[in-house]
């Protein structure tokens, strides 16, 4: 028979300290405790013994990003997310790493939090591991607790940014105060941030959302909300010098970690103009959905845009249309190229789009259209004598390319 695993834990101990000092009295190692998206909830006080990444830990109140990813890209992570056995890991030098012992904290199908042991002066015995195994279950009903109260925060926040992004609050006062009633430090600055999923985000998907936004140390995210399968964020660009760049890269990242990790794919984004005021949230929120709006309607001329501020001319297109349609104005130009493309089965509509986003380049345009120069040439002729155009003319050529950019806005070409 095999000799009984002796039971030094109580589970009526006050504190998450007491019991993470605890089992590091029991292991004689350094223990730190985390929730399942790597923040810290206690650490053993009193054992000095330690690595950088641990150090790092403590003052930060959270894992390092760094060390995270690497982490992730050792397979660590992804075993302890499939497993309640005690995962050894090897120093790894770069992050300041040193050896330990990992195990996660599991209520049924949920991962609920992490134990890492540092290994300091030994590496942990069957026994000792077994008895990290145990104090595991007597954290589950601890780290439950601190759930359950994190899900009412969540959902009293969820309500609150709802009404925020449909502009329910417009009162700055209101919201201010709503701000320092939910525990929430407002931002001096802000924009709206939407992903946009291919398919609804399911409850496991979310899951995978929620680790990877709480773990990213980019830009702050003050608020976020799923709604079908747009994931909405409330960014925080105080202390930000360079925000468009850095939204561009938070964004990218954002989806290339998604893929990564989790394999989910084709994630469109978009985010606002960053604004200080708080009752432009609602605004913030209509401008990062117009960009996609417009994304979807023009995905060869905006692949590379994600920012309101980028979209140039397209942000104008519904008030110009809006406006076309009340003067009932019609491009004879252009009117007349659409009834030789039709007439002909011709694309001189296309070349002359291509030429215009070109900047009139004709070696540029060619290299698009993939035809020679020579073609080119011949087809911005015909556009010229067909619809009466004077290719040299600034204004028609700008008239001319509204016009289009109008009309593929109002009939989108199919995909």
């Amino acid at each position: 028979m095999n000799k009984p695993i002796r039971d030094p834990f109580k589970e009526n101990f006050d504190t998450l300290e007491e019991f993470a000092d605890r089992i590091s009295e029991v292991l004689q190692c350094p223990i730190t405790i985390e929730d399942s998206n790597h923040r810290l909830l206690a650490y053993s006080t009193h054992d000095e013994r330690t690595d950088q990444a641990r150090i790092a830990t403590i003052i930060g109140r959270r894992v390092p990003e760094k060390v995270i990813n690497n982490l992730w890209k050792e397979g660590i992570i992804p075993q302890l997310l499939k497993t309640d056995d005690p995962i050894r890991v090897e120093n790894i030098n770069e992050i300041g790493l040193g050896n330990r012992v990992a195990i996660s904290i599991w209520k049924n199908e949920e991962v609920l939090g992490f134990i890492w042991a540092v290994e300091v002066d030994k590496a942990l015995n069957e026994e000792e591991l077994l008895l990290l195994k145990k104090a595991a279950t007597v954290l589950r009903n601890k780290l439950l607790q601190l759930q359950i109260r994190k899900y009412k925060r969540e959902e009293r926040s969820q309500e609150f940014f709802w009404k925020l992004l449909t502009g329910h609050m417009e009162s700055k006062e209101d919201i201010t105060q709503a701000f320092y009633d939910a525990q929430i430090t407002p931002p001096t600055s802000f924009s709206i941030a939407v992903f946009r999923f291919q398919e609804d985000i399911t409850p496991e998907a979310e899951r995978q959302i929620s680790y990877l936004l709480k773990t990213m140390h980019r830009l702050k995210i003050i608020l976020y909300t799923i709604d079908c399968n747009d994931l909405i964020l409330f960014l925080s660009l105080d202390s930000i010098l360079a925000p468009l760049k850095d939204q561009h890269e938070f964004v990218t990242f954002f989806k290339d970690t998604m893929q990564e990790r989790f394999s989910i794919e084709q994630i469109e984004s978009s985010f606002s103009s960053m604004y200080s005021s708080y009752d432009h949230i609602a605004k913030s929120y209509n401008e990062a959905l117009n960009v996609l709006d417009i994304k979807k309607k023009f995905p060869k001329e905006t692949a590379h845009i994600a920012g309101y501020q980028e979209l140039g001319i397209y942000q104008f297109l519904d008030v110009l249309l809006e406006k076309r349609t009340q003067d009932r104005f019609e491009n004879y130009s252009l009117a007349k190229l659409n009834e030789y493309d039709l007439r002909h089965n011709s694309n001189l509509v296309e070349t002359l789009e291509v030429f215009l986003d070109s900047d009139n380049n004709i070696n540029d345009a060619a290299k698009v259209l993939n035809v020679h120069i020579n073609t080119l040439s011949y087809r911005l002729k015909r556009i010229s004598e067909i619809g009466d155009i004077n290719l040299k003319d600034t204004n028609q050529k700008i008239t001319l390319y509204l016009d289009i950019k109008l009309q593929k806005y109002k009939n989108p070409p199919s995909n």
